[in-house]
């Protein structure tokens, strides 16, 4: 397998990519999500940037299989107000259309995940498939929420990925399928000399 070596120059070339195309989308999010381990330096470097604030999601799924939930995240994206803290009795949560009036599309926060590559899709689509279990998860809704106003950004992405949605915002588009690479990034191997990377 052959290495494709990514320099901190090259790092910050792709997080200027993502900004500026975030900057010309006319979309902002409201924080930003970065995945451990791989997207939590771009994620801050993002949040920097646009002086928003920076949570994280633990999904691990190469290192062991650990996986937070964080449905906090979900209800955010969703919209969702508990029932005891709704100011308006007639308001039914079930029904809020991404397209629908001001008052619907402000209950929903825009959020933004970071992770360093969209390798095989396992990962946004373990998120993908967490959030709704945890939130209304019959409700029709969750299809027009992802790349609306949750949407994903990453440094590489490989375009050989199982991901069930695109990515929003991208540093570098790779293809595994046609040339088989391990994208090794600054903070892997940070205290190796170049030439032993």
């Amino acid at each position: 397998m052959k290495k494709l070596l990514v320099s901190q120059r090259d790092l910050n070339k792709h997080v200027r990519k993502i900004c500026t195309e975030i900057e010309s989308s006319n979309w902002r999010p409201d924080y930003v999500v970065g995945l451990t381990r791989g997207g939590l330096i771009p994620a801050v470097m993002i949040s920097e940037y646009f002086d928003l604030r920076c949570e994280t999601l633990k999904i691990s799924l190469r290192d062991g299989g650990e996986c937070e939930s964080n449905l906090w995240m979900a209800e955010d994206a969703f919209g969702y107000v508990p029932t005891d803290e709704r100011q308006d009795a007639e308001f039914e949560i079930t029904h809020l259309p991404v397209s629908g009036d001001v008052s619907d599309r402000q209950r929903r926060k825009n959020i933004l995940i970071v992770d360093d590559i969209n390798d095989t899709g396992a990962t946004i689509n373990w998120l993908i498939n967490d959030w709704p279990s945890g939130c209304l998860p019959e409700d029709r809704a969750w299809k027009s929420i992802w790349n609306h106003n949750v949407r994903f950004a990453v440094l590489y992405d490989n375009a050989a990925s199982n991901c069930v949605v695109n990515m929003d915002y991208v540093g570098k588009e790779i293809d595994k399928s046609k040339n088989n690479t391990w994208v090794d990034f600054p903070w892997e191997s940070w205290w190796k000399p170049w030439w032993r990377r």
